[in-house]
């Protein structure tokens, strides 16, 4: 019997999935290109680099992402347990210093003795021998072209944009303040810092940004899957550059990340009329992204157009945001509820390629994957878990949408099955209702599976 399953990719997906095969006393090859090829986003070497955002979303325990995360807990994910350890203030997200959380999750894998770490990009599917592909939203050319081949498929493909860091200490404190919506948080200040606009400033802001130069999309962006022409970019609806929101309205950045909801300008003792927030970005408090703002202008125009916003006239940018391709399988046709791949036996696929976004979402289809893989190599079934859990829905959600509508999906309620009994009136009633299933529904399936 084979005693080892290879993982390419060493992103979330790939390094979750390597860890949940050598917690099995599995050996595993873990492949992962860079630094020897660069992606065009990422800037270190590091497994699992945080590319965009450093939140893995609310921690709340009645929001989609804070019960996701706690199924991780339960499911004894170790990048969830790293991502606990590399915290940083984020009021009621889960926001972590990106150096610290991939370090640690390096350490680990590092020191595992069934865990093998190969600096090689892998241009092809393997022919035999179990796998685990995560190769995530920037596939490289020669895998994309691999994976087309293998399925026959033509790639789907959209845009996703990063936001802008800055550093704290060229914000302007006699206008941003440090406050959390509803004055949630861990600091009595509040884990977030607030730069208000009144309405002539808000339209201003606006005025100028959508009419602001854009970076015309790269060539490693589109010399993969189908001729679409520079310029035809197709965005992730709930990752929208901001200039291409602000182009839906000129308030749909106030009802949108910059509305003011739960905050009050001290200045004036009154709710402003937009706000931008900044959100820690590592554990010394020197930088700050801003939260909502992935973005695709040219650099001169972020500098000019985003130091408009009171608060931020100084600014001091240590990363501009910037737009890049993200690629997914399209999982409905391709993948199984078990996250194996219909058009190659002993494949297995998680991460952002399978289709599933966020970056809790990405742990969890990694530690299914890996699961599920070693299973499969042991002689068990697969783990499926119930579709009332924010996890399992999510995989059922990817594997049986009607292809004609399918995206890639993050956690949320409106993907899980209905509750039974009388309605329920509020919205975080029914939440609450929710994840109180979910817990109860995983916790009964986890102890059944570990008497396998």
């Amino acid at each position: 019997m084979q005693k080892k399953i290879t993982v390419i990719g060493a992103g979330l997906a790939g390094c979750e999935a390597a860890w949940q095969i050598a917690s099995q006393e599995i050996d595993v090859d873990l492949y992962e290109m860079r630094p020897r090829v660069s992606t065009g986003a990422h800037q270190t070497a590091l497994p699992a680099e945080l590319v965009c955002s450093n939140s893995l979303g609310s921690a709340l325990a009645d929001r989609a992402t804070g019960v996701l995360q706690q199924e991780l807990r339960t499911l004894r994910s170790l990048l969830i347990h790293c991502a606990d350890d590399s915290r940083v203030p984020a009021g009621g997200a889960l926001a972590v210093d990106r150096e610290r959380f991939s370090q640690q999750i390096a350490k680990q894998l590092d020191a595992h003795p069934h865990i093998r770490i190969i600096r090689e990009e892998v241009v092809d599917l393997p022919s035999d021998g179990m796998v685990v592909l995560a190769t995530g939203p920037l596939t490289s050319p020669a895998m994309s072209d691999a994976l087309c081949r293998a399925t026959g498929e033509q790639h789907l493909f959209f845009f996703d944009a990063l936001a802008p860091i800055v550093s704290r200490e060229s914000i302007d404190f006699t206008v941003a303040f440090e406050a959390s919506r509803y004055g949630r948080g861990e600091q009595a200040a509040g884990d977030y810092i607030n730069c208000p606009l009144n309405r002539e400033e808000y339209q201003r802001f606006i005025s100028e940004l959508v009419t602001a130069e854009r970076i015309p999309p790269r060539a490693f962006e589109m010399e993969i899957e189908t001729g679409v022409q520079a310029g035809d970019a197709r965005y992730f609806e709930s990752c929208l550059p901001i200039e291409v929101l602000a182009q839906r309205g000129e308030e749909s950045l106030a009802f949108g990340p910059m509305r003011p909801v739960g905050l009050t300008d001290p200045r004036s003792g009154r709710r402003p009329h937009a706000v931008l927030q900044l959100r820690q970005d590592n554990l010394a408090a020197s930088l700050y992204n801003l939260v909502g703002f992935q973005t695709n202008l040219k650099y001169g125009e972020q500098q000019r157009i985003f130091r408009m916003i009171p608060g931020l006239q100084n600014a001091e940018f240590i990363r501009y945001g910037h737009m890049h391709r993200n690629t997914f399988l399209a999982a409905p046709r391709l993948l199984r509820p078990s996250l194996e791949a219909r058009f190659h036996d002993r494949l297995f696929v998680a991460g952002q390629l399978c289709g599933i976004e966020g970056y809790a979402g990405n742990i969890g289809s990694g530690l299914i994957a890996g699961q599920n893989a070693a299973r499969h190599l042991r002689g068990l079934p697969p783990l499926r878990l119930p579709r009332t859990t924010m996890l399992g829905c999510l995989i059922h959600y990817i594997t049986h949408i009607d292809m004609a509508t399918f995206q890639p999906m993050k956690a949320n309620f409106g993907i899980m099955p209905a509750l039974e009994g009388p309605p329920l009136k509020g919205k975080r009633q029914r939440a609450a209702a929710y994840a109180e299933r979910a817990a109860r529904d995983l916790g009964a399936y986890v102890t059944e599976c570990r008497k396998d």
